[in-house]
């Protein structure tokens, strides 16, 4: 009989370790929130804290639903181990994760979470405060372009059966006098001409230049100022720069002189790129630079956030319908990318 932990199972240089030592702590601090939420009546159910952990899980192991991550959870002594569950017996049912959805929600616990990591990095000299990067993605709605019909009610002619063939040519499809039946929230947009129109949300990030982490996050609906918009209110609640000189770097998408306007009376100083063939917003004296060069360098790495989230994360398309819930999946999902960077980080650095 050969008799072994979890505990032994990790390897010792495991990212994984690092992970959990940083979730475990930043979740120790919202012990009192998490207790709020914690229901004293009744059979014992899941702590909060271990559904915000397995939502991570997920994220870094590709798990296709939460439903599969239940089953895996019975088997994969990493899980257990993660979670701090025991290394035999039963594991929770995936209903669990649908039943304390709503309580998560409306505590505000996935952006607790999220900003309680961000001050573990901040805590451990990972972040830079004075030079940012902001920038957009689309999020593939969890909703068919059949289900994008008119608003009167009147649908287009389609055969039979479950999934039945609908004919939208020569139809003119509009946000104004269309909507999805399966979620309402989600927008028809475009991401340039040429481009495919789909239902979708669109997932912002400000990502500070020292190490690439993601300080701030949040989702919107699909439209033509979204960007702008999110970057402003991420902006406002996430940098001061009253104390000292902040930077924003951007793609040309962020070239609006109203927009540019609006950093300017924040006090940040706008590093973002010019378009071509229309008159500049910034001159010389801010383009000429070295730091307007090397922000348009470092604000690239945002890319490399996007790509994880959708690849590893499986963010590309969301599971969740309504921008509540694809903005909390959102949230967790930057707050995996932060853990697993502040992870690899510390391992560097010895």
């Amino acid at each position: 009989m050969v008799t072994v932990t979890p505990e032994e199972l990790i390897p010792k240089d495991h990212p994984i370790r690092v992970i959990k030592r940083v979730a475990d702590e930043a979740l120790k601090r919202l012990e009192p929130q998490l207790s709020a939420i914690y229901s004293e009546r009744g059979r014992p159910s899941i702590p909060p804290e271990v559904l915000l952990k397995a939502q991570i899980l997920i994220a870094l192991y590709s798990v296709r639903s939460e439903r599969l991550f239940c089953e895996r959870l019975q088997y994969d002594f990493l899980f257990r181990w993660f979670l701090d569950l025991p290394g035999v017996g039963t594991a929770f049912d995936a209903t669990t994760f649908t039943k304390n959805r709503e309580r998560l929600l409306e505590a505000d616990l996935f952006g607790e979470f999220f900003r309680e990591v961000i001050e573990e990095a901040r805590r451990s000299r990972l972040l830079s405060d004075e030079h940012f990067t902001v920038d957009g993605t689309l999020i593939e709605a969890c909703a068919s372009m059949k289900s994008f019909r008119p608003r009167s009610g009147e649908g287009p002619p389609k055969s039979g059966g479950s999934n039945a063939e609908v004919d939208f040519r020569g139809q003119k499809r509009s946000n104004t006098t269309h909507g999805s039946t399966t979620d309402p929230e989600a927008k028809l947009f475009r991401k340039g001409d040429g481009k495919p129109s789909q239902l979708c949300y669109v997932g912002h990030v400000l990502m500070e230049n020292r190490n690439g982490l993601c300080t701030d996050a949040l989702v919107s609906q699909a439209n033509g100022r979204a960007e702008p918009e999110a970057a402003l209110a991420m902006v406002r609640r996430s940098i001061d720069a009253s104390r000292r000189r902040v930077t924003l770097g951007a793609d040309k998408g962020y070239d609006i002189g109203e927009f540019q306007v609006a950093l300017a009376e924040e006090g940040v100083l706008s590093h973002v790129a010019q378009k071509e063939k229309v008159t500049p917003v910034l001159d010389r004296r801010t383009t000429g630079r070295r730091g307007y060069k090397l922000s348009q360098r470092k604000r690239k790495r945002v890319e490399e956030i996007f790509g994880w989230a959708k690849t590893v994360a499986r963010m590309g398309k969301t599971r969740f319908r309504g921008a509540m819930r694809v903005g909390a999946q959102f949230l967790l999902t930057m707050t995996a990318y932060n853990l697993l960077r502040i992870a690899r980080l510390e391992l560097q650095s010895g």
